[in-house]
């Protein structure tokens, strides 16, 4: 046993919460060390790993966090939820529904990520982003260039520029000045080709 529930709760939704204490060392965890709140012990991973829960963050109903995954901030996982590998949930996102986010995965921010969704990998869902339905995103990470570069099944992130693949298949020159001035006007002339190219292979961009 490596947590323990304690007598701080909060209740939410009918729901009641309990700050979580850790009962032994582990990671970057002491023992004593208080964590965020978890609806049962179930929610967390007792046995193997160094699964964390901590800040204001909140696991319920029959959501699982396990492995090295850590949930923090005022992070919320909930439903049938899994969080797992060595993920990270934070900031204000909220994973939930039959949703997974596994591996080095990173949802933050005001991010959410629900349904049967899956986040895996390298993939980072930030800022105000949604990831629904039976998505899965596991992106293709460019870095070297002028630009940071992310491109998942459905979107590609340049720099702090994060849109559709079909919409960056539809901006003109006017609209790529508007991003950053002549150095994305350059970049753009650049790179744009052989990334929208590779956008097209991505899977779901593909012609039947």
């Amino acid at each position: 046993m490596k947590f323990k529930l304690t007598s701080e709760t909060k209740i939410w939704i009918g729901r009641t919460l309990y700050r979580i204490e850790a009962l032994i060392d582990f990671a970057s965890i002491k023992a004593g060390e208080k964590g965020g709140f978890v609806e049962k012990e179930e929610n967390l991973s007792q046995v193997s790993g160094d699964a964390w829960v901590s800040g204001d963050a909140w696991v319920y109903g029959d959501a699982w966090v396990s492995g090295d995954a850590r949930v923090y901030g005022d992070a919320q996982v909930y439903g049938d939820a899994w969080v797992s590998g060595d993920a990270r949930v934070y900031g204000n996102a909220q994973v939930y529904g039959n949703a997974q986010v596994s591996g080095d995965a990173r949802v933050y921010g005001d991010a959410q990520v629900y349904g049967n969704a899956q986040v895996s990998g390298d993939a980072r869902v930030y800022g105000n982003a949604q990831v629904s339905g039976d998505a899965r995103v596991s992106p293709v990470n460019i870095i070297g260039l002028d630009y940071a570069i992310t491109i998942s099944d459905s979107h590609m992130i340049i720099g702090c520029e994060h849109h559709l693949i079909s919409d960056w298949q539809t901006f003109d020159d006017r609209r790529i000045i508007q991003m950053d001035g002549a150095r994305a006007a350059k970049f753009w002339k650049a790179h744009g080709p052989y990334l929208l190219a590779l956008c097209a292979d991505r899977p779901g961009n593909q012609s039947e």
